[in-house]
């Protein structure tokens, strides 16, 4: 790992911590603006609860987030997390909600559209990601309950 990528894995890594700690009170605008949720899932092999900081668009009352992984070729934890167990839970600045998660790839119907939506919220950065790997990089569409 690079220094520049150790840093900005450092900087992710404390901005979960603030927003967590804080109660969502600091932490749903990361750099930029860029809108971020809390994304509660249950470990498919530990049981543990598992939380992870992700930007995220929205659309029809849903929320959508990018398995991208930086452009890794193996998909986030959190991904098989919710491939496993549906239904999760999101914090969206101090706001927490159940909701349930569906996964959707290329050759889905909103696929592209989805697309658009969180590369657009994230300033173009999951093409670049994209670029980086040859695994399609999965939306996850959460619906609120």
């Amino acid at each position: 790992m690079t220094n520049v990528t150790s840093l900005f894995v450092k900087t992710l890594e404390v901005h979960q911590a603030v927003y967590q700690h804080s109660g969502g009170w600091i932490g749903h605008r990361i750099l930029l603006g860029i809108p971020t949720l809390l994304l509660r899932t249950v470990g498919r092999r530990t049981g543990k609860e598992r939380t992870s900081a992700l930007t995220y668009g929205r659309t029809d009352g849903k929320y959508l987030v990018t398995a991208s992984n930086g452009g890794s070729s193996r998909p986030p934890a959190w991904l098989l997390n919710v491939g496993a167990q549906p239904e999760c839970a999101i914090q969206v600045g101090r706001r927490t909600r159940k909701a349930l998660a569906r996964t959707v790839l290329p050759g889905d119907t909103d696929y592209a559209r989805y697309w658009d939506i969180v590369n657009s919220a994230n300033r173009g950065q999951y093409r670049a990601y994209q670029e980086k790997t040859k695994r399609p990089i999965a939306i996850v569409e959460l619906t609120p309950r």
